[in-house]
C-alpha cells in the first residue's frame, strides 16, 4: 500500500521507509513555533530540562495575540519571549516593528516550505500545509520539550482526500471553499484527521486561497491540511525558501479513510452563523441580519490577496454609518505592499480603521472588542460563542469579499449587492 503526503513527511522525518495510519513514531523537527500566550509557559518547562536550545536557527518566536501589549500583563508575557530569545539568540524573533501575524510571515519569509515538519503551540499553526509541508498545533508542554530535543512524537492520522473540480466563479476565496468543507463534515468530521487536497480544481487556488484553507483544517478537527506541490507552490517558495526541500506526493494507491468532493463552480459565496464554523450558510439565501462590526484580517486572511479583494469592493463607496470597519494587514510587508498598491488609502477613504499587524480581536484580545448584543462579520477562523468579546456578541465568519460588502451595506451581503 502506498503512501499518501502526510505519511511520507511523517515517515521522512522518523527515519522509517514507511508508516501507516495509528502508528506511534518519534520525529525530527524542521521548525518549532510559539508566540507571547503560548511561549512563556513552553519556556518554563524548557528551563526544567537544563538544556540549551537545540538549533537556535529552528526556533521561530511571534509575539502577535496580545501586541502592541495591550496591558501591563501582555508586557510581561511580550518580555519573558524578548529575554528569551535574547538569552538564546533565537534568530527568527519577531518584535514590534518587523512582526506580523506569525502564520502570515513564516510562509512569507520562507521560515516553512515543502517536506518540512513543523509544530507550533498554536493550533492554527495547520496553515503551512499550503506549501506542502506537515505542520500542526501542539501544547506548551511539548513545544518546550521540543526546543530542547528537536523532536516531538506523533500518532500517524489517518487521512480524508478532498477531491476539487471545476473552476472558481468570481468572488469565491478559499474561504468558502473551507467554510463550505467544514460545513459538508462538521467541526469533528476530520477529528485527528489529515485533510489532503488533490483534483483538478487545486490549480484554480492561489497560494492565498490554499494558506487560508489550510490554515481552517483545525476548525474540521483535523490534525494538519496539506496541498500537492504544483506550479504555483514553486512559484511561491522558490527564491523565498533558502534552505533545502524535498516535495511529496501522494502514491496512486494511497489510503484514505473518505473522499469529499467539492466542484468549486458550483460555489457561492457563504457565511458561517455562530457559534460554530461549521454552521454555514449561502449569504443569498439567508435574511437581513444587520450588523454592527466587521473585522478584515487574521492569520486566516490578513494576506496582501485578502486585502486587494476588500479594496476592490469598498473602492468608491462608504462604510456604513452604523458599522466599524477594521482591517489589520497580517505583516509589515504586507502592510508595505498595501500602501504601494493604494488599498490602505481606498480603506481610509471609505471609513475604515486600518490596524499595526496583530492578532488583536480575532481571539478577543484587543482592537475591537464588543459588547454584549453585537454583531460582527469577520474573515477570522472562529466564532465560538464570546470569541471576540462579550459572551452575548455573535461573530458571522465570511471572505473578504462579504465582509466588505457587508461593512458597506451594515448587513451581511453578496459582493454584487455593491457593485
Amino acid at each position: 500500500m502506498g503512501m499518501n503526503m502526510t505519511e511520507k513527511i511523517l515517515a521522512r522525518h522518523a527515519g522509517l521507509e514507511s508508516v501507516s495510519a495509528g502508528q506511534l513514531i518519534f520525529c525530527k523537527l524542521d521548525m518549532v513555533l510559539a508566540n507571547d500566550v503560548t511561549a512563556p509557559p513552553a519556556i518554563k518547562e524548557f528551563e526544567k530540562i537544563g538544556k540549551p536550545v537545540f538549533d537556535n536557527t529552528k526556533i521561530a518566536l511571534v509575539p502577535d495575540h496580545f501586541t502592541p501589549n495591550k496591558d501591563i500583563k501582555a508586557a510581561g508575557l511580550a518580555k519573558t519571549v524578548r529575554e528569551f530569545a535574547r538569552k538564546h539568540q533565537i534568530k527568527n524573533y519577531f518584535e514590534i516593528g518587523r512582526v506580523g501575524i506569525e502564520h502570515v510571515i513564516l510562509p512569507e519569509k520562507g521560515i516553512v516550505g515543502p517536506g518540512m515538519l513543523t509544530i507550533g503551540a498554536d493550533s492554527h499553526t495547520c496553515t503551512y500545509g499550503a506549501v506542502n509541508g506537515f505542520s500542526t498545533g501542539v501544547g506548551s508542554t511539548d513545544l518546550g520539550v521540543a526546543m530542547a530535543t528537536g523532536e516531538a512524537w506523533f500518532k500517524v492520522p489517518k487521512a480524508i482526500k478532498v477531491v476539487l473540480t471545476g473552476k472558481k466563479p468570481k468572488y469565491i476565496c478559499g474561504k468558502d471553499v473551507i467554510l463550505t468543507l467544514i460545513g459538508m463534515i462538521g467541526v469533528d468530521g476530520a477529528l485527528y484527521k489529515a485533510i489532503e487536497f488533490a483534483g483538478e480544481g487545486v490549480a484554480e487556488l492561489t497560494m492565498t486561497d490554499r494558506l487560508t484553507i489550510s490554515n481552517m483544517a483545525i476548525e474540521a478537527g483535523g490534525k494538519n491540511g496539506i496541498f500537492p506541490f504544483d506550479e504555483i507552490t514553486r512559484e511561491y517558495v522558490e527564491g523565498r525558501v533558502q534552505q533545502p526541500y524535498e516535495p511529496v506526493a501522494a502514491d496512486e494507491d494511497a489510503e484514505y479513510e473518505q473522499v469529499v468532493e467539492i466542484d468549486l463552480s458550483k460555489l457561492t459565496p457563504v457565511v458561517a452563523f455562530p457559534h460554530l464554523p461549521g454552521n454555514t450558510h449561502p449569504v443569498s439565501e439567508i435574511g437581513e441580519i444587520k450588523i454592527d462590526q466587521v473585522v478584515i484580517g487574521s492569520c486566516t486572511n490578513g494576506r496582501l490577496e485578502d486585502l486587494q479583494q476588500a479594496a476592490e469592493i469598498l473602492a468608491g463607496h462608504t462604510v456604513h454609518p452604523d458599522v466599524r470597519c477594521i482591517i489589520i494587514p497580517g505583516s509589515q510587508q504586507v502592510y508595505l505592499d498595501a500602501m504601494k498598491a493604494g488599498y490602505v488609502e481606498t480603506f481610509i477613504n471609505a471609513g475604515a480603521a486600518v490596524s499595526t499587524p496583530t492578532c488583536g480581536p480575532c481571539l478577543g484580545a484587543h482592537m475591537g472588542i464588543m459588547a454584549a448584543g453585537e454583531k460582527a462579520v469577520s474573515t477570522t477562523n472562529r466564532n465560538f460563542r464570546g470569541r471576540m468579546g462579550h459572551v452575548d456578541s455573535e461573530v458571522y465568519l465570511a471572505g473578504p469579499y462579504v465582509a466588505a460588502a457587508s461593512a458597506i451595506l451594515g448587513r451581511i451581503a453578496v459582493p454584487e449587492e455593491v457593485k
